[in-house]
C-alpha cells in the first residue's frame, strides 16, 4: 500500500508519556505517522514506531509558535491529514504570584495558541474533504479551579470548552472531534511542571498507555469526550456540582508545595 493509500495521522507531543502511547495506538491500527514534540527524543520515538510498520517522520518544533507549527505541517508533503491527535501541552506547579512570566506565557502559548493554529489548518482541510478526526488531550484540571496549578487548569478548561464547541459547530460534517480528558498520569508531566513536592506528584498515577487507548478508541468512534479511569469519572462528577470555591480548596490540597504557606 503506497502513502497515498495509507492513512496519515499527526501525532503532537509523542516523544514520551501519553502523546507517545497515542502514536502506538495509531501505528497498530495501521495508520502512517507524522509525530512532534520539542525535544530529541522525538527521533527515538520515530524508531521504534517504524519498528511497528508504520511510515513515521519526526519533526523536532516548538509547537508554541506559528512557525513550529507551520513547520509540522509542511512535513506533511501536501498528503491528507486523516487523524489529528493534539496532545501537546506544558504543566506549571507552584503559586501564580511566584512564578515567572515567561514559563506562564510558554504554558498559555503552548496549551492554547499554538493547539488552536494548528486545529484551524487542519480543520479546514479536514472540513473541505468533509472527513477527519480530531482529538484533544484536555484534562479533568478544567473542572476545577487549580489552586498552585493555576494556569494550567485554566488552559485546560479552555481546551475542554473549547472542544465541545468546534464539535458543535462540525456536527453536519463527517468531522469529529473528541476530547480526551485525564487525571494525574505517569508520565513526566510533574516532574517538568515542578511538581514533585506536592501531594498529587506524589501518589500513585494512571498508566498512560490505558489513558492513550480510552482517548484513541473514544475518537475512532466519533464521540464527543471520555475521561478516563473510574477515580477521576468520580471526581469530575463532584467538581461539576461543588461550588468552585470548594473545588478550589480541594486542589489546594492536592497542589500546594511542601512549605508552602
Amino acid at each position: 500500500m503506497d502513502n497515498q493509500t495509507r492513512r496519515l495521522a499527526i501525532v503532537t507531543g509523542a516523544s514520551t508519556g501519553i502523546g507517545l502511547e497515542l502514536a502506538r495506538c495509531c501505528a497498530q491500527d495501521g495508520f502512517d505517522l507524522l509525530i512532534a514534540a520539542d525535544e530529541p527524543r522525538i527521533e527515538a520515538a520515530a524508531t521504534e514506531l517504524r519498528q511497528m510498520g508504520a511510515s513515521v517522520e519526526a519533526v523536532q518544533a516548538d509547537l508554541s509558535t506559528t512557525e513550529g507549527v507551520d513547520r509540522l505541517l509542511a512535513a506533511a508533503h501536501g498528503r491528507p491529514i486523516d487523524a489529528l491527535l493534539a496532545n501537546a501541552g506544558r504543566g506549571l506547579g507552584h503559586a501564580f504570584l511566584d512564578q515567572d512570566f515567561g514559563d506562564i506565557r510558554r504554558v498559555v502559548e503552548t496549551n492554547i495558541t499554538g493547539t488552536l493554529y494548528l486545529v484551524l489548518q487542519v480543520g479546514r482541510q479536514m472540513r473541505a474533504r468533509n472527513s477527519g478526526r480530531i482529538l484533544f488531550t484536555g484534562s479533568i484540571a478544567g473542572f476545577m479551579p487549580g489552586s498552585f496549578q493555576a494556569v494550567y487548569n485554566g488552559s485546560k478548561a479552555f481546551i475542554d470548552s473549547f472542544s465541545f464547541a468546534l464539535r458543535d459547530e462540525l456536527k453536519e460534517t463527517e468531522v469529529t472531534v473528541t476530547c480526551l480528558m485525564p487525571g494525574p498520569t505517569d508520565t513526566e508531566f510533574f516532574e517538568r511542571a515542578g511538581m514533585l513536592d506536592t501531594p498529587v506528584g506524589q501518589q500513585k498515577k494512571d498508566d498512560p498507555a490505558m489513558v492513550a487507548r480510552v482517548g484513541y478508541d473514544t475518537m475512532m468512534k466519533g464521540q464527543g469526550d471520555v475521561v478516563s479511569g473510574l477515580k477521576n469519572k468520580l471526581q469530575s462528577a463532584v467538581a461539576n456540582v461543588l461550588p468552585a470555591g470548594v473545588t478550589a480548596a480541594m486542589h489546594r490540597g492536592m497542589a500546594k508545595p511542601e512549605g508552602q504557606d
